[in-house]
């Protein structure tokens, strides 16, 4: 598993409204069994409310989906299965909206 790796959502229950799971923990703590991510919506989920640093949107599998970066959570790492993307090249983008979710800059 890798930082910025990008996910299926395998809960049947959110699939519609997220699609993907973005995996934003860091490699050093792989050993760990959980994995800290943050969903990836449809941008018409947050009916025009997207705060442009806070819900970047990015493109998986031809689809332009958002951050919600202040839905992160933990997930055990078994469930998150094989990545089909990773968003290291929007690094920036990513952590920019995680540091205004946890320390408000």
């Amino acid at each position: 598993m890798a930082q910025f790796d990008v996910y299926r959502n395998a809960n049947s229950a959110t699939r519609a409204r997220i699609p993907y799971l973005l995996d934003v923990q860091s490699d050093l703590l792989d050993s760990l069994a959980t994995r800290v991510v943050v969903p990836l919506c449809k941008p018409g989920i947050l009916k025009g409310r997207l705060a442009e640093r806070l819900n970047p949107v990015f493109e998986v599998e031809g689809r332009e989906v958002a951050m919600l970066a202040p839905e992160l959570a933990g997930v055990p790492a078994k469930a998150l299965g094989e990545p089909i993307a990773n968003l290291s090249s929007q690094r920036g983008a990513i952590i920019a909206a995680l540091d205004l979710v946890i320390t408000g800059i």
